[in-house]
């Protein structure tokens, strides 16, 4: 019997050391020779340090730096989390965004919605807009937006809020990815954020958009995909050339 067996353990043996062992040291070592850079991850690194990857969205929030689009992975922007919405395009709830009891019984947003994403975006970059009410009524006493308010006005059945962008806004911007770690925006969303960088960073906004412009890849191989713009790369890239005054 053991006879029988041998030739089996003597190719388990083999196979083990050729496909677990040989097989990935090759093609590691092959990996770090050529491709060294993506094989580590496509790591961005300023003043000596890691401050991210080229693949891996991050949170921008600040008025001198360029924005990602939304995330829906985990609490946003988690890496080991990535996912989507899983929304459909006629979701009420995608739409109009949802809010939620926290555990002190106080409404807080459960999730924010493409209009209130887009009411945001409009005063975040100056973009005119109509308001069926006006949006002081959905203040706070800081004088700041209260998105619950917001939300719950976007859900009114009997009147619900009206707002509407005078210029279109990008669809990138107030959506997420699929995965909810895309690193890039539309160039047509960057374009729409020059003006708000320039002004808080005290240069001129042609200044800003010429790095837009030389930040923005085609089409991979001409034909695939769309035009984008890296966020971090093009921030990083502001800082060094044109640090906020």
């Amino acid at each position: 019997m053991f006879a029988e067996l041998k030739p089996g353990f003597r190719m388990m043996l083999v196979m083990t050391v050729l496909t677990g062992l040989i097989y990935p040291a090759v093609i590691t070592g092959i990996a770090q020779v050529v491709f060294r850079d993506q094989a580590n991850g496509s790591l961005v690194v300023s003043n000596g340090q890691v401050v991210g990857s080229r693949l891996i969205g991050q949170n921008f929030t600040k008025p001198e730096y360029f924005h990602p689009r939304p995330s829906a992975a985990g609490s946003g922007y988690d890496p080991t989390a990535s996912a989507g919405s899983n929304l459909g395009p006629t979701s009420a709830k995608l739409i109009n965004g949802t809010t939620k009891l926290d555990d002190r019984k106080n409404e807080i947003v459960d999730f924010d919605g493409i209009k209130d994403r887009v009411v945001h975006y409009c005063l975040d970059n100056e973009i005119p807009y109509d308001s069926s009410t006006p949006l002081d009524a959905f203040k706070d006493p800081q004088g700041n937006l209260d998105d619950v308010k917001l939300i719950k006005a976007f859900n009114d059945d009997k009147a619900p809020l009206v707002f509407t962008p005078k210029t279109p806004i990008p669809a990138d911007a107030v959506t997420a990815s699929a995965s909810g770690l895309d690193p890039h925006i539309s160039p047509g969303n960057a374009l729409a954020q020059a003006a708000r960088v320039s002004k808080a960073r005290g240069v001129s906004v042609g200044q800003v958009q010429t790095m837009v412009a030389q930040h923005t890849k085609g089409r991979t191989l001409g034909v695939l995909g769309e035009p984008r713009v890296n966020v971090l790369e093009l921030n990083l890239d502001l800082d060094r050339r044109l640090p906020r005054k």
